[in-house]
């Protein structure tokens, strides 16, 4: 079994989680160092992940998230789980009060807008977060509010 399936698999547990928070630092440099070519979940970010950067809606600091993400066409598809806790992350809250950001992924960067993802179209994109990240439904379940889902979507610098 390849690395990162183990991931998959583990990513169910609630000690994952929380080592995946610990982790967040590292990952964040390491994707940044390989232009989204590499995270510690192995070569070619597997699952898939990309490095969001958003501006701080309190401080105006540019803040880096590394993110799983599913496609939906051109679109990037990423969800707010703060790994199942009860609050929001605070990027998703960024890209609320401005939806401008930055992506990085597959040694590409690139300025993208977010749009939240409500309604039908959030149901439908769903089960593609899913099949990246079975791990979100036990996030669901467990941090007590609706997750946030944005589409990424590129735009001209």
């Amino acid at each position: 079994m390849r690395l990162s399936e183990w991931i998959v698999r583990l990513g169910h547990h609630r000690w994952f989680a929380a080592t995946g928070r610990f982790l967040m630092p590292l990952d964040r440099r390491l994707i940044r160092l390989t232009k989204g070519r590499l995270s510690v979940t192995g070569w070619r970010t597997a699952p898939p992940t990309l490095l969001l950067t958003t501006r701080g809606r309190r401080s105006g600091r540019l803040r880096e998230r590394p993110l799983l993400y599913a496609r939906d066409g051109d679109a990037y598809i990423v969800m707010g789980s703060n790994w199942g806790q009860a609050q929001h992350p605070a990027w998703s809250g960024n890209l609320l009060a401005d939806p401008a950001g930055q992506v990085t992924v597959a040694g590409e960067t690139f300025a993208v807008h977010a749009a939240l993802v409500e309604g039908p179209e959030r149901d439908r994109l769903w089960p593609l977060l899913l099949r990246v990240w079975p791990a979100y439904r036990e996030y669901d379940a467990r941090s007590g509010r609706e997750l946030r889902v944005f589409r990424l979507t590129r735009r001209s610098l």
